[in-house]
């Protein structure tokens, strides 16, 4: 599989563009992926230059190295100007609708191939009288 993975907000607290401090088991989990399990793992940041360089060599002194940076492979040279569109099964970001799980449900969920929760059960109209919870909740004040 192909796993895409922000830095900022997701392998350690968002601090750009310094680099914050490291979000508990993400570079452990991301080097069992790799390791263990045989994903391909891409960086997939906003960051560029001096502070691309930065990140890079953060992960590669906790022992962390990517398949490819910003790019589908390592050797493809993406072209100044234009938008990077990658190519991945699946997408670890801060910035996901409901936020960041913790990395140990990552690691499980990728592990066992069980990414999403079953859908609520019930017809349209049970369900659109039950409560909003967790991310939804503060969206939608009662």
């Amino acid at each position: 599989m192909i796993i895409a993975c922000d830095f900022d907000g997701t392998i350690v607290t968002h601090e750009y563009p310094k680099i914050g401090k490291p979000i508990p088991f993400a570079i452990q989990t991301l080097k069992k992926l790799q390791e263990e399990d045989h994903h391909q793992v891409i960086l997939w940041t906003v960051r560029e230059g001096d502070l691309l360089q930065e990140a890079i060599d953060y992960c590669k002194s906790k022992g962390l190295e990517f398949y490819a940076v910003n790019s589908n492979y390592p050797e493809e040279e993406p072209e100044h100007g234009t938008a990077r569109k990658l190519v991945a099964d699946l997408w670890i970001d801060d910035r996901n609708l409901g936020g960041l799980p913790e990395w140990g449900v990552i690691y499980n969920m990728i592990h066992t191939g069980h990414p999403f929760e079953p859908a609520p059960q019930g017809n349209m109209e049970d369900l659109s009288k039950k409560k909003p919870q967790g991310f939804f909740a503060r969206l939608f004040n009662d």
